[in-house]
């Protein structure tokens, strides 16, 4: 009977400890981080001169893994009204089959496959702000009345990368994701998805040239001349290429959309003056001047919301960041910036100053 009770109980440790194993290799893949971006910011437009300190952002994120599947939740804060205008809201949560490297499929809210740019995170991008174009074709502060929404939407996305090279980078990636079309948070508004792909090729480590198409709709947009609410046809393209290695950046993207714009951002009024077309293009280039300690940086931008000269924006752009530790940064830019949108011919040119202090945690 002992002998009994002594294998009995032996058994039920060794179940009771299989379970312990597995729950804490559940707790291994479970991991917390984040970042805050501190800011300050100066120009001297005439009329409109500002000088002040902001915060940028703060952002907490979780990130786990059940079996072959990751998955993500980001919140984040700020002061300034950011993707869907509320200071604290939900950015990110999805999960993502991951594997194979040939096919995943990511299921939730999440980064749009538009663009090089839109994904990548703000510390990393380097610059006070995704370029000007970026921000307005691609699903952050959109001129088609979209609510600002760091370029998020829901839907699901079908990824992978092919063709592996000797020195173990893929030749070629793709990408294709169907998504409401309205931004972070919201429900789609008029029962029509966009579609959005990409692809890119990259012949050597750090080399990457792609295409990206987008074909969708935002709904509900009020149509003053007829008196009625619309669905609002969007159709945009982008062309990139990109060099990465090393410390070592440079890319360049252009941007074309067709799509009648809305009167602001977050509104849902269209406003047929501004043209049915607008497009915009950056370059810059970031390298190291002190290897992990001080990098300098230049970039050329130019947005043209009617995709005309005589509404362009286009910003000229030197700065240098500055890596305290590893994950604390500090970076600065002063712009030369040339708005033509500006009624008075005399006052198209201003100067621009932006610091931040980044980190993570």
């Amino acid at each position: 009977m002992k002998r009994r009770l002594f294998i009995t109980c032996l058994m039920a440790f060794a179940v009771l400890n299989m379970y312990a194993q597995q729950e804490k290799k559940w707790y291994d893949t479970f991991k917390f981080s984040g970042y805050g971006m501190l800011q300050y910011q100066a120009d001297d437009k005439e009329g409109a001169e500002h000088n002040e300190f902001n915060l940028r952002l703060l952002r907490f994120i979780l990130d786990g893994k059940i079996g072959d599947f990751d998955w993500r939740a980001q919140i984040q804060g700020t002061n300034a009204k950011g993707p869907a205008e509320p200071t604290v809201q939900l950015v990110d949560l999805y999960t993502e089959w991951v594997k194979y490297k040939e096919a995943r499929i990511r299921i939730g809210q999440f980064k749009r496959a538009f663009t090089f740019e839109n994904p990548t995170h703000p510390i990393t991008q380097g610059w006070y702000s995704y370029a000007d174009v970026i921000n307005r074709l691609s699903g952050f502060g959109d001129r088609a009345g979209e609510k600002s929404s760091g370029g998020r939407d829901i839907g699901i996305q079908l990824q992978g990368d092919l063709f592996p090279a000797a020195d173990g980078h893929r030749f070629l990636h793709y990408q294709i994701g169907v998504y409401n079309g309205e931004g972070v948070n919201t429900k789609d508004k008029d029962q029509r998805k966009d579609i959005i792909g990409g692809l890119w090729v990259s012949p050597i480590t750090g080399v990457r040239i792609g295409a990206f198409g987008w074909k969708g709709s935002h709904g509900k947009m009020l149509d003053e001349v007829a008196n009625k609410q619309i669905s609002l046809p969007l159709n945009r393209y982008c062309l990139s290429a990109e060099y990465d290695k090393n410390e070592f950046t440079f890319r360049t993207e252009y941007l074309h959309s067709q799509g009648w714009a809305a009167k602001s951002i977050g509104s849902n009024v269209i406003d047929y003056s501004k043209g049915d077309k607008a497009d915009g293009w950056y370059v810059f280039g970031i390298v190291p001047v002190i290897k992990s300690k001080l990098h300098a940086k230049a970039r050329y931008q130019c947005y043209r919301p009617q995709k005309d000269w005589d509404t362009s924006k286009t910003m000229y752009e030197v700065g240098a960041n500055y890596f305290i530790k590893k994950n604390l940064e500090i970076t600065a830019e002063y712009a030369r910036v040339n708005d033509r949108s500006i009624a008075d011919p005399d006052n198209h040119n201003y100067n621009f100053v932006d610091v931040e202090l980044d980190f993570r945690f």
